[in-house]
Order: structure tokens, then sequence, then C-alpha cells
């Protein structure tokens, strides 16, 4: 069922029951994965266990624009391959955690994209169904700030039946004009 259309032809049930089925098979090709990792709009970090005791030193780690590759000297890489998308290497850095663990983090090139996956040649997830964190009003700039407040509160507007406040705009320059203009009767006029 790789078509959007057999996916849309689906009752509410069978497409509840289809991403159920399509979530745990993401889950056990990722859970397969030598490394878990999650991501933000702006950033990937991969934890990648390693033997207990293990030190920087002991590892091999290389991160290019879009390569990247983690392993123990003198051993098979654990990880070796493309990246998904390119990153921002100067930004980018690995450490090892309590000394079984090692914490790579990397800067996304193009911070308003869900990567499918870490490494090209490994499982996908669905990007669509990512559901982001929620940001705080005051993480925003104030003009992106300024617009979602009157987004939310046209919406909220809208949901009680009341005026948005561009129609609430509209209606106080009409009185504004009617109140400068009292010799004309607006009775019967239709306001759009």
């Amino acid at each position: 069922m790789s078509e959007l259309t057999d996916y849309d032809k689906l009752t509410p049930e069978e497409r509840t029951a289809f991403d159920a089925a399509a979530k745990e098979r993401e889950a056990v090709e990722q859970a397969a994965l030598p490394y878990t990792w999650t991501q933000e709009l702006g950033d990937v970090d991969i934890i990648v266990p390693v033997p207990q005791g293990t030190r920087g030193r002991d590892l091999v780690v290389t991160i290019a624009k879009k390569k990247l590759s983690v392993g123990l000297k003198g051993a098979e890489p654990i990880l070796s391959g493309e990246l998904c998308k390119e990153i921002k290497v100067e930004d980018s850095t690995w450490t090892v955690q309590d000394s079984n663990a090692i914490h790579i983090h990397l800067e996304k090139i193009n911070d308003q994209t869900w990567w499918e996956n870490v490494l090209t040649h490994h499982p996908k997830i669905d990007t669509k169904k990512i559901e982001p964190t929620n940001s705080k009003l005051s993480d925003l700039d104030n003009e992106t700030r300024g617009m979602v407040e009157k987004m939310m509160f046209d919406n909220a507007q809208k949901q009680m039946g009341k005026p948005t406040s561009d129609e609430l705009k509209k209606m106080e320059a009409l009185k504004k004009f009617q109140a400068a203009h009292p010799e004309l009767d607006f009775s019967n006029a239709k306001i759009s």
C-alpha cells in the first residue's frame, strides 16, 4: 500500500490499524540499529553503546558534511555510511558518556526538515508522523510571536462564533466612518 490513494480509501478503523502496524514495524527496525537517535528540527542526537570502560582514545570517530563513522580502534566500525542530509561539521560534536556510550550531536544544515534516518542505508521513519515538542511563545521573536498570538485569537473567536481580529478592525473602521458622516444612511447597506 504505497499509494496515498489506497490509504485514503481505508476506513478510519483500517487507517488506525495500518498506522499502528507501521509504527510497530518502524519501532522494531529502529530497535535493531546499533544506536538510538532523536532529533529536533535543527539537530540530531545519537547514542552509541560501547563496552564499559571505553575512553575517547579507544575510538575512531569521523564526522564529515555527509558522512559518519564510529568504531573502536582496530575493529570494524559500529556504524559507518552516508548521512541522510548534510550537517554543519564545525558545530557537530561527540563525547563519551559514563564510559559506556558515545553521544554524537549533529547540527543540521537545513534546520527546517526532519530526517528519515541517520545513515541512508538504514531503515526510514515516517517523518509525517513526527510530533514536534511544544515550544513556548516566549521562545519566538516578536514578529513571529505576534503572528502566532493573532492566529490563536482568531481561531478562538471563530470557535465561539465571534468576529476575527480583521473583522473587528473593519467593524471599527465602519463605525468611525459612520460617526464622521451621520448624514449617510447605512441601514440597508450590505457590508462584506
